[in-house]
């Protein structure tokens, strides 16, 4: 395979203008569109003030490819999977850095069947980029595609028609992002009485103190009594956090606990679920107490994705919000997730949530001159050998080395916060001992 130095995890992401230039997004345009031999690009993007030079360059690329443009505008990502199959078009990009500050902004490719592009795609478009030189020696157009917010709502409105939130008052977050109009929407439609907040987007607000990153503006609203549950949603929709009556945030793998024991009552859940190896052991305990079975993945949404295409599995998702329902889209929805948690709770209090008992978690992160081989040192393995032989099946220890950073991450989870504090200490120490 090529060596890939521009694709990440979840496509080109870097500061626009310096990393991610207009030069750049129209060579990725044109490799793309070439590299799968696509007629035709879906084009979305979020509020960041970089979007309309990256999106009219990436856009400009495609068509001298001869390729048929369309742009959808401000959407959330998982508009794009979804517009795609619906519309038929054969490639989709969406220009955003989800929760990354606003000088961020990144390209993600769907394909045809609205899955991300895989690793080996991504290198053979990064190999055909690096070739390329030429200026286009074709001529597509660009257009606008009239109606896609009302294409998403009508697709999620199709969805959750029978979720009735009349005379529910919701609180959401929208990040100033991509979900600033769509999410308000489709909850006002199902009859919830909905207070927006970050819904004013200027370019270089999104994600800044608001949204799943940032919730304590939300849980501020939420303690005043007004509202009967609160959504959070990241700056290009893929995620969400909820936070209950009390202000207490409620993370993904609550939320995901709470649709898989609904799904699995009713039938529907059509298999396990796949989470991470950061997903808290509270979860593990709820899927074995309800006899469902938990397949766990390396961090990042496409692990899980894969996990749950391999397993022909529905549901899975992360800590961090990012839940995938094969069921509805090929991608983590925010706003879907959201109603799916509604209907979840099928009108009960969020407070009196039975998905699972989170266990005392502490995460620390532990600077190392080599984090590779700070994983392979002795003493270092000893002591996580001993703390797992104390924990014994009441928590677990985790080491894992930063996918970007010379750090170590030692997480415990114990039965007390005070117990996994002194463990997780123990180990950590060992690994600044490397320093």
């Amino acid at each position: 395979m090529a060596e890939r130095k521009l694709f990440g995890t979840d496509g080109v992401r870097g500061v626009a203008g310096e990393v991610l230039t207009a030069s750049l997004a129209l060579q990725l345009g044109r490799a793309a569109t070439d590299e799968l031999g696509a007629a035709s690009l879906l084009v979305l993007r979020d509020t960041r003030r970089s979007g309309p030079m990256l999106e009219s360059a990436l856009a400009a690329g495609a068509a001298s490819s001869g390729a048929a443009v369309v742009s959808g505008g401000v959407l959330p990502t998982p508009a794009a999977p979804l517009l795609l199959v619906r519309h038929g078009i054969e490639l989709a990009a969406v220009i955003s850095a989800s929760h990354n500050p606003y000088a961020d902004n990144g390209i993600k490719f769907f394909g045809p069947d609205g899955h991300k592009l895989d690793d080996e795609v991504e290198a053979r478009i990064e190999a055909r980029l690096r070739a390329d030189h030429g200026t286009g020696r074709h001529h597509g157009g660009v257009t606008r595609l009239l109606g896609a917010g009302e294409d998403y709502l009508r697709v999620l409105a199709e969805r959750f028609e029978g979720l009735d939130l009349a005379g529910m008052k919701v609180a959401l977050d929208c990040a100033n992002g991509a979900t600033y109009k769509v999410a308000p929407e489709i909850f006002r439609r199902l009859g919830a009485d909905v207070t927006a907040v970050a819904v004013v987007p200027d370019g270089e607000n999104i994600n800044d103190n608001c949204g799943s990153t940032h919730l304590g503006p939300l849980s501020a609203l939420m303690k005043e009594g007004a509202h009967d549950i609160g959504f959070a949603f990241d700056g290009d929709g893929d995620r969400v956090l909820a936070v209950d009556r009390d202000g207490h945030v409620v993370d993904g793998d609550e939320l995901i606990a709470l649709i898989a024991r609904h799904l699995h009552r009713t039938g529907e859940l059509g298999g396990g679920v796949s989470v991470t190896v950061m997903t808290n052991f509270g979860f593990h305990r709820a899927m074995a107490e309800s006899g469902i079975e938990v397949d766990i993945t390396g961090v990042g949404d496409r692990y899980v994705l894969e996990s749950l295409r391999d397993r022909k599995w529905r549901l899975g998702g992360e800590q961090s919000g990012h839940i995938i329902d094969l069921g509805f889209c090929p991608s983590g929805d925010g706003i879907a997730s959201a109603l799916l948690v509604l209907e979840a709770l099928a009108g009960a209090d969020l407070r009196e949530r039975d998905g699972m008992t989170k266990m005392p978690q502490l995460l620390v992160n532990v600077p190392v001159p080599d984090r590779d081989a700070a994983l392979q040192d002795e003493d270092v393995l000893a002591a996580r050998d001993t703390v797992a032989a104390e924990l014994g099946g009441d928590g677990r220890i985790l080491l894992r080395a930063s996918g970007t950073e010379q750090l170590v991450r030692v997480m415990v989870e114990a039965p007390s916060a005070e117990l996994a504090t002194a463990l997780c200490e123990r180990v950590a120490s060992r690994v600044r001992a490397l320093a």
